[in-house]
């Protein structure tokens, strides 16, 4: 087993060698999120239900505080 003065000087040595490379490298990355995430058609139909609860949730509380056109709307009863 190396002792910590060995290990000091190995990680000193590696971090001084160190170059870093010449900006991201964004394809690889992209690559690499593609392959670990969800795939599309998970991600699109938990978007599409959350969009659903949205407009619903939205649509339902207009109507109980009855604002917009989801209000009753006034009928002028005039009889003759």
């Amino acid at each position: 087993m190396p002792s910590e003065t060995d290990v000091s000087r190995l990680i000193r040595a590696e971090v001084e060698t160190w170059k870093p490379r010449r900006g991201p490298d964004w394809s690889d990355l992209m690559i690499r999120l593609a392959a670990a995430g969800p795939s599309p058609w998970a991600i699109y139909t938990a978007a599409s239900a959350a969009l659903v609860v949205i407009l619903i949730g939205a649509f339902l509380v207009g109507s109980w505080l009855q604002i917009g056109a989801l209000a009753p709307q006034p009928i002028s009863t005039h009889v003759h």
